[in-house]
């Protein structure tokens, strides 16, 4: 199963690129709506680069009465400093949102207001924080988590980039989990064990893989690339490349033609 190496610095073009069209659209939307000119200011207009933007919204989202923003900000900046990649990965999520959701009309919305772009940026905070022993912190964040967002991903859990997370609500990610790049998953997924093992014990996705609403997809199996798994399925077995269950056990229904998860056709009369 492949997943980005979140280490690799940013690409500069692709940073400044969507950057400055965030940048406009908050210029846009404060001309238009005055009375959000200064949410807007201090999310986007106020920064000088999108990585110092996303700490700070970060930051605002997750601050409460133990951990305030300012704490929760220079968590950020360190991990964004030892990991540049995690910003890369925040443009490719971005993207996806743009790409695969009628909804999101600008770049800046996933990054202001939608709450699963936001919570796959907390979880790499977290993942980075777990990966550097400080699982006391991580295990904290990532029940913030689950309190603002209403998910949960465990801060082991290894997260492609690309992702798009539509609704979010419900979604529950295990501990030792992989989420492939250009993965698509909607609202009360579980990527969960059965109760039998201890170690390696949750699912493996693979690239590319659509994941249907309510769907369950359960133990150390793997999902191959470009899998769909329709709504409300309970996977218990290895799904092959481009294959489409569905069921309760899931079986094969239909091939997909390309990576599912980019498609987002939740369709089931796919050839056979």
């Amino acid at each position: 199963m492949a997943t980005s190496n979140l280490r690799e610095a940013p690409n500069l073009a692709t940073v400044d690129s969507v950057w400055s069209r965030m940048r406009v659209e908050a210029a846009t939307d404060a001309a238009s709506e005055p009375i959000l000119a200064s949410f807007l200011s201090a999310t986007i207009l106020n920064h000088r680069d999108f990585k110092s933007a996303l700490s700070y919204r970060l930051a605002q989202k997750l601050s409460d009465n133990e951990m305030n923003a300012m704490l929760w900000r220079e968590v950020a900046e360190d991990a964004y400093a030892a990991q540049p990649g995690i910003v890369t990965a925040a443009l490719a999520d971005i993207q996806a949102y743009v790409d695969r959701d009628p909804a999101t009309k600008t770049t800046a919305q996933p990054f202001l207001h939608f709450k699963g772009f936001q919570a796959i940026q907390s979880h790499r905070i977290g993942h980075w924080l777990w990966k550097e022993g400080r699982e006391a912190l991580a295990l904290y964040l990532q029940s913030r988590m689950s309190e603002l967002f209403q998910l949960d991903i465990h801060p082991n859990a290894r997260l492609g980039q690309g992702l798009f997370f539509d609704h979010a609500t419900g979604i529950v990610i295990g501990e030792t989990a992989v989420v492939g790049d250009n993965c698509s998953i909607l609202h009360s997924v579980t990527l969960g064990g059965t109760g039998k093992e201890k170690h390696e014990r949750h699912p493996k996705l693979g690239n590319g893989v659509l994941v249907g609403a309510g769907a369950h997809i359960l133990g150390n199996i793997e999902v191959g690339d470009g899998a769909k798994i329709a709504s409300g399925s309970v996977v218990l077995q290895p799904v092959q490349s481009f294959c489409t269950v569905a069921g309760v056990p899931a079986v094969p229904v239909g091939k997909c033609a390309q990576a599912a998860g980019e498609q987002m056709d939740q369709g089931l009369d796919q050839e056979a």
